[in-house]
């Protein structure tokens, strides 16, 4: 499965559970506590000159951009199924890999769920681009950054 339009947004389950999580908790919290700072603001009268005003409406504009964007992403997401598919990695699969002289544990995800602190890998990243559909035991290299990067799928798991 290749990453398609921008429209097309593939998740895991539990990638889907966590954008929904995300989007209830910006709708029914954050949303209040900006209404009521922007009350706050306007009750110290002229908004033309009002900072605090003025900072409340720019985040309520980046609050709603953010609740839009989710719900695009849910509306056009593709959920992965866990796949006991060990032949090739796809999104959502665990792997490990030898990269840059170290063995490291991996899951390849879709772009929104990307967390490399935490090991999970997006399938636009050069990385993912590099090994999707590749194969145990197979090799090559990825640009990262300047540096080229030697690497070896060991397992798919």
């Amino acid at each position: 499965m290749k990453q398609g339009t921008d429209e097309e947004k593939y998740l895991t389950p539990q990638g889907l559970a966590n954008l929904k999580k995300e989007l209830d908790h910006l709708k029914n919290v954050e949303r209040k506590e900006m209404a009521e700072r922007l009350k706050h603001a306007i009750s110290f009268g002229d908004l033309s000159e009002n900072a605090a005003y003025h900072e409340a409406k720019e985040s309520q504009g980046f609050l709603e951009g953010r609740i839009l964007e989710l719900e695009r992403i849910i509306r056009s997401a593709r959920v992965i199924k866990e796949t006991n598919q060990k032949d090739y990695v796809e999104i959502g699969s665990k792997i490990r890999l030898w990269l840059d002289g170290q063995e490291m544990e991996l899951e390849i995800v879709g772009p929104n769920e990307a967390d490399p602190l935490k090991g999970r890998i997006s399938s636009a990243s050069p990385l993912g681009q590099v090994i999707f559909r590749k194969r145990k035991g197979e090799s090559g290299e990825v640009k990262i950054g300047d540096n080229k990067t030697k690497y070896k799928i060991l397992e798919i798991h």
